[in-house]
């Protein structure tokens, strides 16, 4: 009787899982994720109140019945018609700040987006003798990079040092943040464009401008308004943040609440960013639709 011969083990390696990108990317995640917990576990334990001690969650529990008004005989500003009135005034600016800001955000980006485009520039698609234009690739990346590099909070910080505090510091310098930003994605996503319409328009005679106006743009405007949406529901949850350095708006008199111990009047802020946000992120979906 015949028996068929046992199959022969199978390579060690072949047994080991195959170690991709993927699953190497979540084993580091994991390991930086308990090394942090360990980390921050560690230095808690030196302080005078932990994180999870009962006198950290009665200080929090405390801190939240103060911007309730419990416990207090005044009324909440949340409460008062005089108060709404005020930081509504305040809201409204702080809607201009981020309206002004993404709109300096957007010309400085439209200006200066094609020049980010390494195929554009330097690339098979760049003009004759191209080492000007590679000097402006170059230029308009590093531009890039320096405004996106620097926080809005110390864009508003020089900003106020030059202008008048009010919101017009607070939008240059949300605006110069987010130049950078969007002309990063949108030099990124010309360069990712189809190039051989453009060729077909370099090989049938048309010149530079041409070729940027119908082969280039009309490919890269979507996807640039989207972006350019994006970073304008971005722009009014950072308001908050310039207002901190007298950018005006909300942020300002968040800070001052702060200082002075006014619980209800910071509650009064917030109520009035969670309705900013909203109005602005149903805002930018109509946009969105009104685009397509």
């Amino acid at each position: 009787m015949n028996h068929a011969a046992p199959a022969a083990p199978a390579p060690r390696a072949a047994l080991l899982p195959r170690l991709s990108f993927l699953r190497l990317s979540l084993l580091a995640a994991i390991v930086l994720c308990c090394a942090s917990w360990v980390y921050i576990l560690n230095v808690d334990s030196n302080q005078s109140h932990s994180f999870f001690s009962a006198e950290t969650w009665r200080r929090g529990v405390s801190f939240l019945k103060d911007l309730a008004g419990a416990g207090s005989t005044a009324t909440p500003a949340f409460a008062q018609a005089s108060a709404w009135r005020e930081t509504g005034r305040l809201a409204y600016q702080t809607l201009a700040m981020a309206v002004l800001g993404i709109g300096i955000a957007a010309l400085v980006a439209l200006a200066t987006f094609i020049f980010g485009a390494r195929t554009l520039m330097t690339g098979e698609l760049a003009p004759y003798g191209a080492s000007a234009w590679r000097a402006l690739y170059i230029a308009a990346r590093a531009f890039f990079t320096l405004t996106r590099s620097v926080p809005e909070l110390v864009w508003a910080m020089i900003a106020v040092f030059i202008f008048s505090p009010g919101i017009l510091p607070g939008a240059i310098a949300l605006g110069i943040h987010n130049a950078g930003i969007l002309g990063k994605l949108s030099s990124e996503v010309v360069e990712g464009l189809d190039p051989r319409p453009m060729r077909a328009l370099r090989s049938s005679g048309a010149g530079r401008f041409q070729v940027l106006l119908y082969g280039v743009l009309p490919e890269a405007l979507p996807r640039f308004t989207t972006y350019l949406l994006y970073r304008w529901e971005v722009i009014i949850r950072t308001t908050i943040v310039v207002g901190f350095v007298a950018a005006g708006g909300l942020g300002q008199e968040f800070r001052l609440a702060m200082s002075h111990f006014h619980y209800t009047t910071l509650s009064l802020i917030l109520i009035w960013y969670l309705i900013l946000v909203a109005a602005v992120d149903i805002a930018a979906v109509l946009l969105r639709r009104l685009a397509r």
